[in-house]
């Protein structure tokens, strides 16, 4: 029952974290059209009801998902079962300290937590060295989340081959379009000027 309905409450955070990803890469073309459509998302998944079942739905996640990590460490063997405790054991940390940070963003400094509050740690030295790493990593780990889930679901479909080198493919265009966000929050692709109100939270001015 616990690993069903933790694979509800992933089917549930992951139909969110697509659409987020999603806005993230329009970021690409620029800062109005990333918070243009965040403010549209905004009307569905901060209605009350939406944004208290998204909380709970995290917090069993990290629970659930830290339990299995400690009962079922032992029994891993191969690099997709090792990789799907160590993907979920770093989803579990950038959850709890990123939908930590926006709520306290939004509750204690009354801020807008749109593009600007995302990408200000990456323009305060030296929080860059913490948070490019950060951001990099979670998407890759969703992805690579995913890779597990796909070489375990198609087991009875698919070779053994055929499973790996999907696993590999899926982890590897995570990691492509991590980079691009990356990219574009650290204002590669067009000059980044992070408001004052956002650095302050840093130290930054």
């Amino acid at each position: 029952m616990l690993h069903k309905l933790h694979r509800l409450s992933a089917c549930l955070i992951g139909s969110f974290i697509v659409v987020h990803l999603f806005n993230h890469l329009l970021a690409i073309g620029g800062i109005d059209t990333h918070i243009a459509f965040m403010e549209s998302f905004r009307r569905l998944y901060r209605q009350p009801v939406v944004e208290v079942l998204l909380l709970i739905s995290v917090i069993f996640q990290i629970g659930s998902g830290i339990y299995f990590i400690k009962a079922r460490w032992g029994q891993r063997r191969n690099v997709f079962e090792r990789l799907q405790a160590v993907s979920g054991g770093y989803l579990a940390f950038f959850l709890l300290n990123h939908v930590g940070s926006v709520l306290f963003g939004r509750a204690v400094f009354d801020l807008d937590t749109n593009f600007f509050f995302a990408a200000a740690g990456i323009h305060v030295s030296p929080f860059q060295y913490f948070f490019i790493p950060y951001y990099f990593f979670a998407v890759v780990a969703i992805f690579a989340h995913l890779a597990c889930a796909f070489y375990w679901l198609t087991r009875e479909q698919l070779d053994l081959t055929v499973r790996t080198r999907g696993g590999y493919a899926i982890i590897i265009l995570g990691a492509f379009l991590s980079l691009l966000i990356v990219l574009a929050f650290s204002g590669v692709f067009y000059p980044v000027d992070i408001p004052a109100e956002y650095k302050a939270t840093y130290g930054g001015v």
